[in-house]
């Protein structure tokens, strides 16, 4: 069961929990030890270190959680990430220094007894009494029928890696593969230079824009990157980038694009520098270290902005409990 994203809490009777940053999981018990991710795709062999807590459920279960990793208190995706490698040898490394955890939310089955069609309600009462026989790693996620208590958790909780709350109806079956639920997520707005293009896939038009944020030593930075635009727009504005060609932009020493990864399948990566100077105003929901966790949406252009004048420090960066503290 998924949810769909909105800016405005929904409108009825609801219950709220954070929405950790992390890998969505099935975990499975025995007697076939299972570790899915939300399209069925196995992920123990990333997390053999979750193996032994998966042995702790009782025979015939199946929980639905978020695999995170956390360092210095707050989930950490950039971290996470990491461990979806295929060496067998440094995803052994990581298991040890950078163990994985588990945070469950719902629960599917139990001793072989089929929960989906029952209320959610029913469902969490039993996943809490589950929980009371596990162990670290395994974590029982915060939930509040209160809604001023869910808006303080929105803004609260997002130090320790809360990247939204997900509203869920307390009434409801689970509904795989539908966006039955609700999560509402940050949007802040900043001031941002474009620093390249990537050409559209059809050709001839932009595809998205690369964005930087200059630091305290004068320095381009890579921060991320907004796409989406007005079919169109897209020639014109692509034609207006082609003129502002440069050798380079983001600093060299600075974070910038990067070529193929694990994570593209095969994906064109390329990209065009411009010359950095055209300043636009973008929204995202949330941070992983100096970059956007997801595409920015864009909202405008800034001719009156002069390009040095977008740093750093207009990112925002909050400040408060850890997610043990959260969790515990």
């Amino acid at each position: 069961m998924e949810a769909k994203v909105s800016e405005r809490w929904p409108k009825g009777e609801f219950v709220y929990e954070p929405k950790w940053d992390g890998f969505r999981s099935l975990s499975w018990s025995q007697p076939e030890l299972r570790l899915d991710s939300r399209n069925e795709r196995p992920l123990l062999r990333y997390f053999p270190e979750l193996e032994t807590p998966l042995k702790q459920l009782p025979e015939g279960t199946v929980v639905d959680g978020e695999i995170v990793v956390v360092v210095d208190g707050v989930t950490d995706f950039d971290t996470l990430q990491q461990r979806i490698h295929p060496a067998e040898s440094r995803v052994g490394m990581l298991s040890e220094k950078t163990p994985a955890e588990l945070v469950a939310f719902d629960l599917l089955a139990v001793r072989g007894e089929d929960l989906r069609q029952l209320p959610f309600s029913e469902r969490r009462g039993r996943l809490v009494d589950l929980h009371d026989e596990l162990d670290f790693p395994w974590h029982l996620t915060p939930q509040t029928a209160d809604e001023e208590t869910a808006k303080r958790w929105f803004h609260e909780l997002e130090p320790a890696g809360c990247d939204g709350i997900i509203a869920k109806n307390p009434d409801l079956e689970y509904q795989h593969g539908k966006r039955a639920m609700v999560k509402i997520k940050h949007r802040r707005t900043v001031d941002v230079v474009v620093g390249g293009f990537r050409e559209h896939k059809d050709g001839g038009k932009i595809g998205s824009l690369l964005l930087g944020l200059y630091n305290d030593d004068g320095e381009f930075h890579f921060i991320g990157h907004c796409s989406g635009f007005p079919d169109v727009d897209r020639v014109e504005i692509y034609e207006r980038f082609r003129e502002l060609q440069a050798d380079g932009s983001f600093d060299e020493q600075a974070r910038a694009p990067g070529g193929p990864s694990r994570w593209s399948a095969g994906k064109d990566n390329s990209w065009t520098p411009v010359k950095p100077g055209v300043v636009i105003e973008v929204s995202y929901d949330q941070l992983e270290g100096d970059r956007f966790r997801h595409a920015s949406r864009f909202h405008r252009w800034r001719p009156d902005k002069d390009a040095e004048s977008c740093t750093m420090d207009q990112l925002e960066r909050p400040e408060g409990a850890g997610f043990r503290e959260v969790v515990a």
